[in-house]
């Protein structure tokens, strides 16, 4: 039996171009020896199967055998180890993406994540598990995804990793030091991991993927050092000169202060990938002209969020206005809308910039973010408000900003326990998941007759408009008279 599933994997590895015949021998007795195995017979059949299924079988001769508990993390880190065996070194990768680069931008990136998923670097059988809709908006179709891929740990590996001893390396998640870690009980697996060096803007940064992939070639470009977030123009530069060489791509990255930035702050990089968002469909509805800028088209967006987009064939005539945008804005304050620029000290405005391709042009939106917290609202005056919290809480970051809710793994069986109290006209505070959501669902009960056949569409549709009033909320200067106005003094002040 576990002969053929180690043939199987090594077939699967062969098919998938990741070894040649001539590695055959060599990767049988790789695996056994991770396996703990002394013997191999040679099966004459090892037919095809799921990936996940002959992983799940080597993990359980792990198991066996002693060498891992039968945890998630622990199994995550097992057969990431047998992955990296099969995975070609980081030399091999680097030379066959630039093989397929000088071919097209689009031929490289197209083989870099094919290897990224065939290594299960990328686990599409978890990606899979997403919940994923489109709901219709004021603003166009917003993104909705509920989040499964991501696995949680369960409390035994918690507590073993609350034991464990942290080395402090690689320092964080995003550190190049991860290609080819082995992981531990604190950090993830990244034995088949492998990076792509580039220069951008003349400075040293890895391209990857993300494990988690909340959008097609969902990629992640690492700064080669371990120094934080910061928006700047060099920052500006670094995005215009990214979708210079990857025109097919965008990229972006999050602000660079707590609550409105993203989760990992500590460690400078950017976040892309080859997918048209929500935003990028939205017109600009007022056009701008800035001072000396004649070649630049610039104007706001019709977006929920405070945006302006500007548009040219010159990327650092581009950079030059975000830079002059930046600075004006990391100093404003209108106290009429309540933006303060700083309060005791402590600087609130900072952006969220996207970069793009228009055909030939090159386009940079400036989301304007401001990360003010007060009495009333703790958590953010820019931030979802409480009456939001039962969809959406964390932070909105670079991806929400552009349109895609990625909302947590709870709601998928909150929504399918409050559909049913929704047909049944059950009690609506019965359980405390239901209560979180009892006021929206009766205003939904006031609007709608539901029944099994239509409860599921409607509650997606209702979460896509939560999810615009969660940007309503992130948006600096608002959608009504007073945040117009407010907007237009701010663009003539630059």
């Amino acid at each position: 039996m576990i002969d053929t599933s180690i043939e199987k994997l090594v077939n699967y590895a062969l098919e998938k171009g990741l070894i040649e015949e001539c590695d055959r021998v060599w990767a049988e007795n790789a695996l056994l020896a991770a396996l703990g195995l002394d013997g191999f017979t040679r099966p004459a059949q090892a037919g095809p199967g799921k990936l996940e299924d002959i992983l799940g079988e080597l993990i359980s001769c792990g198991i066996e055998n002693g060498l891992l508990d039968d945890s998630i993390t622990e199994r995550d880190l097992f057969d990431a180890r047998l992955m990296g065996l099969l995975t070609p070194r980081p030399g091999e990768v680097i030379r066959r993406f630039r093989e397929e680069y000088a071919v097209s931008p689009r031929a490289a990136t197209d083989w870099y994540y094919a290897l990224s998923r065939d290594t299960d670097y990328i686990r599409t059988y978890r990606v899979a598990k997403d919940l994923k809709w489109k709901s219709a908006t004021a603003y166009g179709e917003l993104d909705i995804t509920v989040n499964l891929s991501k696995p949680e740990k369960d409390p035994k590996a918690i507590a073993a990793a609350g034991k464990a001893r942290a080395s402090g390396y690689p320092k964080c998640l995003l550190c190049r030091e991860a290609e080819g870690y082995a992981g531990n009980l604190r950090y993830p697996a990244r034995s088949n991991h492998r990076l792509i060096p580039l220069k951008l803007n003349g400075e040293d940064f890895f391209l990857q993927y993300s494990p988690y992939v909340y959008y097609n070639e969902h990629c992640i470009v690492l700064n080669a050092e371990h120094v934080p977030m910061k928006i700047s123009k060099a920052a500006f530069l670094r995005l215009l000169d990214f979708v210079g060489q990857f025109p097919h791509y965008f990229l972006g990255s999050n602000a660079d202060l707590p609550i409105v930035g993203g989760s990992i702050l500590s460690h400078d990089h950017f976040q892309g990938g080859h997918y048209v968002f929500p935003m990028e469909r939205a017109e600009i509805e007022t056009p701008l002209v800035f001072r000396g800028f004649a070649d630049v088209t610039a104007g706001i967006v019709k977006w929920p969020m405070s945006v302006i987009r500007l548009r040219g064939a010159g990327p650092a005539r581009l950079a030059d206005l975000a830079d002059r945008i930046l600075t004006v804005w990391r100093a404003y304050s209108d106290e009429s809308v309540t933006v303060f620029a700083e309060t005791d000290g402590e600087p609130h405005n900072t952006i969220t910039p996207i970069a793009r391709r228009r055909g030939e042009d090159f386009e940079l939106d400036l989301v304007l973010r401001n990360n003010l917290t007060t009495e009333e609202y703790p958590l953010g005056l820019f931030h979802p408000h409480q009456e939001l919290h039962h969809i959406k809480k964390e932070n909105i970051g670079l991806i929400e900003v552009m349109g895609l809710a990625v909302l947590p793994a709870r709601l998928k069986t909150e929504l399918r326990e409050l559909a049913d109290a929704l047909v049944t006209d059950g009690d609506l505070y019965a359980t405390p998941s239901l209560a979180a959501h009892a006021a929206w669902a009766e205003e939904l009960r006031a609007r709608y007759d539901f029944t099994e056949d239509n409860v599921d569409e409607i509650l997606r549709q209702e979460v896509g408009v939560v999810f615009s009033k969660v940007l309503e909320h992130a948006g600096v200067f608002k959608r009504d008279e007073a945040g117009r106005a407010a907007f237009l003094r701010f663009a003539e002040s630059v």
